[in-house]
């Protein structure tokens, strides 16, 4: 097992932040603090920070509501902004790997070496045919920094810069253990504005894929079919309507299955790919989270597009919780938004 202290998870996402903090109690995991905030409308735009002073001041109304002073803490990136490469190299040591690294940034990362950020993990090597695969991640310097800016805004200590798909692998792993998720298993969590996959060959990460869609495109469809306000329209999405106020008009589900179509097409496109790069025609087990899957009819829609038998995570699953401060109930309400943040969470501090 991973030595160090746990890092408190902070998922940074388009529409909202979200944390978990988890205690170890000798290989089970108990839950300390599960929250979210919102932020206000494009305070992130296409992975990029444009409102920094509402997300600093969101992340601080976690910690303080949640009474954390943890500093050290993971993060995660996602989008257009990070690329995942699987490469097939000569084998060759850890040392001369490194030496060797420029070269393949510079061959196969669109940006110049000076601008980006990474880092790589040898995922085995083949000495019979001279060979090592490994997974070579990159993003943006200035990306990255931007968001460790705004997590140290908030008085928090960034250890970890993770991937989302990375984070997703590590919840689904640890959650449902890795020697029961099938020779090849997927999760895919639909985020407010990134889909983000990835498929597991014998607990191995063999495909990674960030897709810039997601439930933000059902609202923002919504509001503008029906002429209402962002938070009418995602009331009306979520079925989250106040007391008193208006029913939900009944094109909301015709809009929201359609959207819905979309995003799933999106997916079947990329595990289509995946399929005729790796050679097989199936997945084992195939889990889906994101706060939008609560929607049934997304679900339902999702279902019978992608095609394959789909099971929805429960991040949370078998974990123990402060009985003072959750319920089963609550705890169920926040964990399909919840996966990154929890990913996050597992994390440790090598330091």
């Amino acid at each position: 097992m991973a030595k160090g202290k746990l890092l408190l998870g902070l998922d940074i996402g388009s529409s909202s932040a979200k944390i978990c903090q988890l205690r170890d109690d000798h290989g089970s995991y108990t839950i300390e603090a599960v929250d979210r905030e919102l932020f206000p409308v494009d305070a992130i735009v296409d992975g990029s920070i444009l409102d920094r002073a509402s997300l600093t001041r969101g992340i601080r109304n976690l910690l303080n509501r949640n009474k954390i002073k943890q500093k050290q803490c993971a993060i995660a990136i996602s989008g257009y902004s990070v690329i995942v490469k699987r490469l097939r190299l000569s084998n060759m040591t850890d040392e001369e790997l490194a030496q060797n690294l420029r070269w393949e940034v510079e061959q196969h990362i669109p940006y110049e070496y000076s601008e980006v950020v990474y880092d790589t993990v040898v995922l085995g090597r083949n000495p019979s045919q001279n060979s090592m695969d490994i997974l070579l991640v990159a993003s943006k310097r200035e990306v990255v920094n931007d968001y460790i800016s705004v997590a140290k805004d908030a008085g928090l200590d960034v250890k970890v810069v993770d991937v989302a798909s990375f984070a997703l692998q590590n919840m689904i792993e640890t959650v449902y253990g890795a020697a029961s998720l099938g020779s090849c298993s997927g999760v895919i969590n639909i985020g407010a504005s990134v889909t983000s996959m990835t498929m597991m060959t014998d607990g191995v990460t063999s495909f990674t894929r960030d897709i810039t869609i997601g439930g933000n495109q059902i609202t923002e469809e919504i509001q503008k079919k029906l002429g209402i306000t962002h938070e009418e329209a995602e009331s009306f999405k979520t079925g989250n309507v106040a007391e008193g106020s208006a029913l939900i008009p009944k094109d909301v589900n015709d809009i929201t299955c359609q959207v819905s179509e979309l995003i799933a097409n999106e997916i079947k496109r990329s595990l289509a790919f995946f399929y005729e790069t790796s050679g097989r025609d199936k997945v084992d087990k195939l889990f889906l989270c994101g706060g939008v899957v609560k929607n049934s009819s997304t679900f339902r829609v999702l279902e019978k597009t992608i095609g394959e038998r789909i099971q929805i995570a429960n991040p949370f699953d078998g974990m123990q919780y402060n009985k003072k401060l959750y319920s089963r109930e609550s705890l169920d309400e926040l964990s399909l938004e919840s996966a990154v943040a929890l990913g996050l969470a597992l994390r440790r501090n090598a330091e």
